[in-house]
């Protein structure tokens, strides 16, 4: 077990865009991460481009639709570790872009909600015994502003319900954490230039990493349970 690191991150959808960008930005703050992707090979090359830039980056396959593999994560970082301090999910799927929610097939909504929200729900799980074990834990579920119920429209109803229940599950968590020094908080990264954001949006990948970071890092007095883009709150 190693006991020399001051804290240790997982991130989830590691190998590009926000989640690649998140893994840069908290190794650059000292902070040991493993990145995760479902994909081996991709996930490899990813660690190997941050390695690259001087940064201390590990790695383990993870489907967060898969429990088996939360398992052998979670035992990995047992035995390696035996602590967590923050938690990304960041993996995230978006299949139904623009469908009524009439036409969006039943099998693209448990797709969704499986990536989206079950395998949150699950990694939290897995991962808050080992919070509450060291005293400290901070998780961040990457959702988005079309999560918010307050702005809701119509089409893509796979994804945005998907987003609204992390929100929904951010909320409760927070609650249940009362005074634990364990804080959740659900953030938007806005319109960046990813892969599902396309070439045309108009933020970086520094820019749609930074709240994140941001709430992976909060101090003992920082918020929990709130809703952030761009280190403000936004409307639920």
């Amino acid at each position: 077990m190693q006991t020399d690191i001051k804290k240790m991150a997982i991130v989830t959808g590691g190998n590009r865009g926000i989640g690649l960008e998140t893994c840069r930005q908290l190794s650059q703050l000292g902070i040991k991460v493993i990145l995760t992707s479902r994909d081996d090979g991709k996930g490899l090359q990813a660690v190997d481009s941050l390695r690259i830039e001087g940064l201390d980056v590990g790695f383990h396959q993870l489907d967060v639709t898969d429990s088996d593999s939360i398992t052998r994560l979670k035992e990995y970082i047992q035995a390696n570790y035996h602590k967590l301090d923050i938690l990304v999910n960041n993996a995230g799927i978006f299949l139904d872009s623009g469908k009524s929610v009439f036409d969006v097939p039943l099998e693209e909504i448990h797709a969704t909600l499986e990536t989206n929200f079950y395998g949150p729900l699950k990694l939290c799980r897995a991962f808050v015994p080992l919070m509450r074990e060291n005293g400290y834990g901070r998780i961040v579920n990457v959702s988005s502003s079309m999560g918010s119920i307050a702005n809701m429209g119509g089409r893509s109803a796979a994804y945005k319900i998907s987003k609204v229940a992390l929100n929904a599950l951010t909320r409760i968590m927070a609650d249940e954490f009362g005074k634990e020094n364990i804080k959740v908080n659900t953030m938007s990264p806005g319109w960046v230039r990813t892969d599902m954001g396309g070439s045309n949006a108009p933020r970086s990948l520094a820019e749609g990493a930074d709240t994140i970071v941001w709430l992976a890092t909060l101090p003992d007095n920082g918020p929990s349970g709130g809703f952030f883009q761009d280190r403000s709150p936004i409307a639920w």
